[in-house]
């Protein structure tokens, strides 16, 4: 084949048609895997438990969001109703556009679900047109009617008469027939839309006005972020559709983020009076997390668990970056990824009898790794002796009970950790300035990290239990007693029959018999106190007062504060029974996923520490020979604005630009090869000086350097040491 001239044409070479076989995400999980062996199962339970979170969140933000949705669509039907009377009230209502302001907090990337979820509800029950439109797509007014148009009409719509004849003229094609872009527009395609529903009987009277609200659906158009859109578009888009009331049945959904005065500063009166508007208010993001934790972390149902400093990790970022659920729960399924592709033994965090099978499945060495386990050596010292180096076919059967047994004891200290957690928090969170913290899982955190009954805020807290009254005391446990009912380990049953033999004795108290007993007690406290009236010296005096000590502390106590004692005594028992941390259970390893810094990595990015890694050692990142150093100092063949870092790093916080260009092109001129003592060595030509200013500008954009005032010919240098 001879392509010798290039003005006979043009000629295109193919590849060789061999498509790359495409990875399948087991491929991808068994990649790089410890413990390849059992990967298949471990990549089975891991997509189980990936899914069984997808599905238990999005029913869990459902029943969330289902009282304010359900509002929402209350309004919907009744606007369209209002539309079909003819009493003035009605009238004057209806020449002014329904709003519907939705206040859903700043948690902004769990919006997405909310609107997803109230778009399928009123396709589904309510009208089929509905349009959801974006700030960042609607930048001038003629994209926001673009866009409405196409979401509505589901067809092509032009912005301009000029630019659909380039683009036709452009293309060869047929194109399908562009849509104005206009409200009359979608007020003939609304009207065709209705009159093909209608047309089925057209001999026939309408009977009722439901047929009526049937026949003429509103179209509801949702602004996702208001706060993000241009106040004049939105101004100018409302009283463009007031125009078009009577025609068209409009329906607006206001997404705001902050507040509702959000709407006062962005729309003027004369604009904001066409809108009926009717304010909704959802869930807040921290009780939506308290919830999710709640169903999806608290519980023995689900057999991954994440250590404190993890559950610490997700739940910082929660507080100080988004306020997002949504990506709370990514970062629970990225554990949860991480947990299955770095532990083998994860093939037992399953359910009860799925794992009880697997741990017969278990090969030599997986039972070698769980000999050496830091909690298996900790608590099994026999068994490591016993066993030796080697497993014989005994040893193994007997290790497989062993581990066996391990596991049930493991499921039934989570059946008996979370019923005493929420006992202790329920009673704990009635205390004033809260010593346990007020969410459940402040709780948790503080349970996971060591004993709990050690901490000098649960002893400040069991004091101020002992100081309840009586009625607030029995409606605590009653609850308690209410949270033992739902477990059906023999623990709690046993603790639910003992807290309600305590709760029959406190209905049983003779209050008579405390009242008889005062007298008594007060004359004991006043006969040492009649005795001062008496003449006396200093010593009498302390005498006195000490035996007025005494017989406080001698103090007989009533009937009802001993049961009161007994009762807090009882939780006390349980809490050290049952809410020890995770740390101190063999195989706890096999459930909790404890790599705090790798959740942190991958959540919670520092791309400072990134960029400087890069600009110190680009040898990790080119993988050029040439760049390679042993003392850690950067090549004088690194790219321009490596050495102009490594430059700037030895400079104080002004930098001669001057100083800068002259060391720049001394290192530049050893990397080209030029000897120090020639002429040419250090001078700056036009194209060193060029890259310079390109490598001083990409570093100012990164930050860190920034023009001053204070010299001209100087910058400024922002970062220092690590940051």
């Amino acid at each position: 084949m001879s392509t010798s001239s290039v003005s006979k044409g043009c000629f295109v070479f193919k590849p060789s048609a061999k498509k790359k076989k495409q990875l399948s995400l087991e491929d991808h999980f068994t990649d790089g895997c410890e413990g390849a062996e059992n990967s298949e199962v471990r990549f089975k339970l891991c997509q189980l438990l990936w899914e069984q979170i997808k599905t238990d969140t999005e029913v869990l933000q459902d029943e969330l969001n289902r009282k304010v949705l359900d509002s929402l669509l209350d309004l919907t039907r009744k606007c369209s109703s209002t539309r079909q009377h003819s009493d003035w009230a009605s009238k004057m209502r209806a020449s002014e556009i329904p709003t519907a302001a939705l206040v859903l907090g700043v948690n902004v990337p769990d919006h997405d679900m909310t609107f997803q979820s109230l778009s399928e509800q009123l396709q589904q029950s309510v009208t089929p047109h509905v349009a959801s439109v974006q700030a960042k797509e609607c930048g001038t007014l003629k994209h926001l009617m673009k866009r409405v148009l196409e979401k509505l009409t589901g067809t092509d719509v032009a912005v301009d008469d000029e630019e659909e004849e380039e683009e036709a003229e452009q293309t060869s094609a047929p194109l399908h027939k562009s849509a104005h872009c206009s409200l009359s527009t979608l007020c003939d395609w609304y009207n065709t839309k209705t009159k093909k529903s209608s047309g089925g009987t057209p001999g026939k009277k309408r009977s009722s006005p439901a047929k009526d609200e049937q026949q003429q659906p509103p179209v509801v158009i949702i602004f996702k972020d208001l706060e993000a859109f241009n106040p004049r578009v939105l101004q100018n888009f409302i009283l463009i559709c007031s125009l078009y009331i009577e025609r068209l049945p409009l329906m607006f959904i206001f997404g705001i983020a902050t507040s509702p005065s959000t709407i006062q500063h962005m729309l003027p009166h004369s604009v904001s009076s066409l809108l009926c508007i009717e304010l909704f208010q959802s869930l807040s993001c921290t009780q939506h997390l308290a919830t999710v934790i709640d169903k999806l972390i608290l519980t023995h149902q689900f057999p991954f668990k994440l250590n404190g400093k993890v559950m610490q990790v997700l739940i910082s970022i929660f507080l100080y970056h988004d306020f997002s659920v949504r990506n709370f729960i990514k970062g629970v399924q990225l554990a949860l990824l991480e947990h299955f592709h770095s532990q083998p033994l994860s093939v037992l965090c399953c359910k009860k009898k799925e794992a009880l099978l697997n741990v017969t499945q278990l090969s030599l060495r997986d039972l070698e790794r769980i000999r050496q386990l830091p909690s298996f050596k900790r608590h099994w010292p026999r068994i490591m002796q016993i066993s030796g180096l080697n497993l014989t076919p005994q040893l193994t059967i007997c290790f497989q009970d062993v581990c066996q047994r391990l596991i049930k004891d493991l499921r039934n200290y989570h059946k008996n950790y979370y019923p005493v957690l929420r006992c202790l928090h329920t009673l704990a969170s009635s205390l004033p300035r809260y010593p346990l913290g007020k969410q459940i899982r402040e709780l948790h955190l503080i349970c996971l990290e060591r004993n709990v009954w050690e901490n000098e805020d649960y002893q400040s807290a069991m004091k101020l239990l002992k100081m309840l009254a009586k009625e607030e005391l029995i409606t605590l446990l009653q609850r308690c007693a209410e949270i033992l009912q739902q477990v059906k380990s023999k623990e709690m049953k046993n603790a639910l029959i003992q807290l309600e033999e305590l709760l029959a004795k406190f209905k049983q108290l003779d209050t008579a018999a405390a009242v008889e007993s005062v007298p008594d007690v007060e004359e004991s406290f006043t006969s040492p106190v009649k005795n001062l009236q008496k003449k006396t010296d200093l010593f009498q005096l302390q005498k006195t007062l000490l035996e007025m000590n005494e017989s406080r502390r001698s103090k007989k106590l009533s009937p009802f504060e001993v049961l009161r004692n007994e009762a807090i005594d009882f939780i006390d028992g349980l809490v050290k029974s049952h809410l020890s941390p995770p740390e101190s259970q063999t195989l706890n390893e096999v459930c909790y996923y404890s790599s705090s810094a790798t959740v942190r990595r991958h959540l919670n990015a520092t791309p400072r520490t990134s960029i400087q890694a890069a600009l110190n050692s680009p040898y990790y990142y080119i993988q050029n020979d040439n760049l390679k150093t042993e003392d850690g100092s950067v090549s004088n063949a690194a790219p321009d604005i490596c050495i102009a870092y490594k430059l700037h790093l030895e400079c104080g916080r002004l930098i001669n630009l001057f100083d800068w260009l002259e060391a720049y092109a001394t290192v530049v001129s050893a990397a080209e090869g030029n000897e120090p003592d020639s002429e040419d060595f250090g001078k700056v030509d036009q194209v060193k000086h060029a890259r310079f200013i390109q490598a001083v500008s990409e570093l100012e954009f990164l930050g860190f350097i920034k023009s001053t005032k204070q010299k001209t010919d100087h910058v400024a240098r922002l970062t220092w040491g690590g940051c």
